[in-house]
């Protein structure tokens, strides 16, 4: 089995954070760790690796945490779409359907255009919708 890859020194960092601040959330609640890692469902070295911000903890360990502290709306919010200042500067309706390696034949490169870009085939324009009747 292989290991995965350890993360940045950036991504060690914010784990750290993310679990010094689960700590802090535990201890301010009065919070054993025993009694922490009962109400998520893991158990109390699961819990010690979350706070140790250990990079091997699943998603789910983490999840259930934040849902035992009453935080579940935390993670919910990680990677918010709505507040994606990257992502809301690429237009969502300009992404493709889906996204392909090359092919591995020699074919041209370059960017692959069509004559309209901001026309879709069987995506209506506003031209072509039927105004609203309210």
């Amino acid at each position: 089995m292989s290991k995965f890859a350890l993360p940045s020194k950036k991504a060690t960092s914010a784990l750290e954070k993310l679990g010094q601040d689960v700590q802090i959330a535990r201890k301010r609640r009065e919070f054993t760790q025993q009694r922490l890692a009962d109400g998520a469902g893991i158990s109390r070295a699961t819990l010690q690796k979350v706070e140790a911000g250990d990079p091997g903890v699943s998603l789910g360990a983490l999840a259930m945490v934040l849902l035992a502290l009453g935080e579940s709306d935390r993670l919910r919010q990680l990677l918010d779409v709505a507040r994606d200042d990257v992502g809301l500067a690429i237009s969502v309706r300009d992404l493709p359907q889906r996204v392909r390696s090359p092919r591995s034949q020699a074919a041209p490169s370059g960017p692959r255009t069509t004559p309209d870009a901001t026309v879709r085939p069987g995506v209506p324009t506003a031209s072509s919708r039927e105004p609203e009747v309210f």
